[in-house]
């Protein structure tokens, strides 16, 4: 199994076999709209203008688990990050990415990746959020946060996972590496 064997819902609901993206890297990112990681849109943005030629998508999912900070729908979610950030990368239907409505693909990323660390003063603050909600958070793959990275190689299989404190000059060489 891979990444391939799954299908996500486009935001009107449709299906979109991720097989479509066959060949390609992949950045799968789990994202919201009101929260302090949310300007790494900028960034993200950024490096998909630079190597979207290069063949990288970055495939983006909206998730109100984290502090409802995605409150809106697929539409508002949608509007309101191609209106600030000009995004114009694939954003998918809302998500979510833990617990028993978690979709097969967040599953399968959670349960094939380990916790990678917060780093910086950010993860210092987000630590001690995260740990009141989940004791054990150091020791499962399930995601901590808005903004959880997972980089997917052109053959489908993960190859690294980012947690939102990582710095996206990191995630960048890492997307160049895979490249």
């Amino acid at each position: 199994m891979n990444i391939y064997d799954f299908k996500i819902k486009a935001q009107n609901g449709s299906d979109v076999p991720l097989s479509d993206y066959k060949g390609k890297v992949l950045l799968i990112v789990n994202t919201a709209t009101g929260c302090g990681f949310t300007p790494q849109y900028d960034e993200l943005q950024d490096l998909y203008e630079l190597h979207q030629k290069d063949g990288l998508e970055i495939l983006d999912f909206p998730c109100n688990q984290f502090g409802e900070q995605a409150p809106g729908s697929n539409e508002e979610i949608h509007s309101f990050c191609t209106g600030r950030y000009g995004i114009t990368f694939p954003q998918f239907a809302k998500i979510d990415v833990n617990g028993e409505n978690a979709i097969p693909l967040y599953k399968y990323l959670t349960e094939n990746t380990t916790f990678a660390g917060f780093s910086g003063p950010m993860g210092l603050m987000l630590k001690g959020v995260v740990k009141k909600m989940d004791k054990d958070y150091k020791s499962n793959g399930k995601i901590k946060w808005n903004f959880t990275k997972f980089l997917i190689d052109r053959n489908g299989e993960i190859a690294a996972r980012f947690e939102p404190t990582e710095s996206l000059d990191k995630v960048k060489a890492k997307v160049e590496e895979v490249l």
